[in-house]
């Protein structure tokens, strides 16, 4: 297909553009909202709007989806959906990750909760101090406020 024959397409998605300033340019232009806003985003985005999709899944201890999660398995489901791997616990997701502090976390980070050395639970930030999800036999996956100090903030690579 050649550039010209394109026109009529890009012309109908640009808007403004005219025939001649395309076939100029070889037919190629920039439209903000043409490409997909998954594609645009970055993994630790694309993770944390999957975990929030899962909203409402039931816990179950050693689920890895897609249905039933614990907490290692929502974030290593919503990492792998993203292109990211990340091993299954959520103390092996720890040493995985790069150690950041709070000051330094962005949404899409994940939060390791601990006792002493001991990482006993995960999340993904979501902004605002709160955090997407599973908590515990009996709950389901919720976006809900870190609750306790003693976190430690991962950012996956």
């Amino acid at each position: 297909m050649t550039a010209l024959n394109r026109v009529p397409s890009l012309m109908a998605r640009a808007g403004t553009a005219s025939a001649l300033t395309l076939a100029a340019v070889g037919g190629s232009i920039a439209v903000p909202g043409v490409a997909s806003e998954a594609a645009a985003a970055s993994p630790a985005s694309k993770a944390l709007r999957v975990a929030a999709a899962k909203k409402g899944s039931p816990y179950q201890w050693g689920a890895t989806g897609p249905h039933r999660f614990d907490c290692s398995g929502l974030t290593l489901y919503s990492f792998k959906k993203a292109g990211k791997k990340l091993p299954r616990t959520a103390a092996a997701q720890y040493n995985k990750t790069r150690h950041i502090s709070a000051g330094d976390r962005r949404a899409g980070d994940l939060v390791f909760f601990h006792s002493g050395n001991y990482v006993y639970h995960v999340g993904i930030y979501a902004g605002q101090g709160k955090i997407w999800h599973a908590p515990k036999t009996g709950d389901v996956v919720r976006l809900q406020k870190i609750w306790t100090r003693s976190v430690w903030y991962g950012r996956v690579r």
